[in-house]
């Protein structure tokens, strides 16, 4: 199965960000992943041995508990193979990181010579 492919299903991505935390016993993973939705603890148990077949989590026994974890490999291939990707996006959050503090100062300045001024519909004083 490609990365993508495990990585496209939702439940599979929030057992992803439990075990990002560290190391999870299979019945919290299980419990956590039940209640949020709503699906069968063997529904969990299927996400979780695709999870370790294609690498993405190991697990090991810990007398009657199975432990999961994450493993970093797979995500770094995932990671290379977004790097081509990134200049689409990475422009467009810069210039989003300008555009909030240029709001944000603006707010200040408003603030420190005492209070909001009006703006026009363009945000425009």
């Amino acid at each position: 199965m490609h990365a993508l492919d495990v990585l496209g299903d939702p439940v599979r991505r929030r057992i992803l960000e439990l075990l990002a935390a560290g190391e999870q016993p299979s019945g919290q993973v299980s419990s956590v992943i039940q209640q949020e939705f709503g699906i069968s603890q063997p529904a969990v148990s299927q996400h979780l041995r695709v999870l370790r077949e294609a690498g993405f989590a190991s697990v090991r026994a810990e007398g009657t508990r199975r432990l999961y974890a994450v493993e970093a490999a797979p995500l770094r291939e995932v990671d290379r193979w977004l790097e081509r990707f990134r200049g689409f996006w990475e422009q467009r959050l810069d210039a989003l990181g300008t555009e909030l503090a240029r709001g944000n100062r603006r707010r200040r300045l408003d603030q420190e010579r005492g209070g909001d001024r009006a703006t026009d519909t363009d945000g425009e004083t």
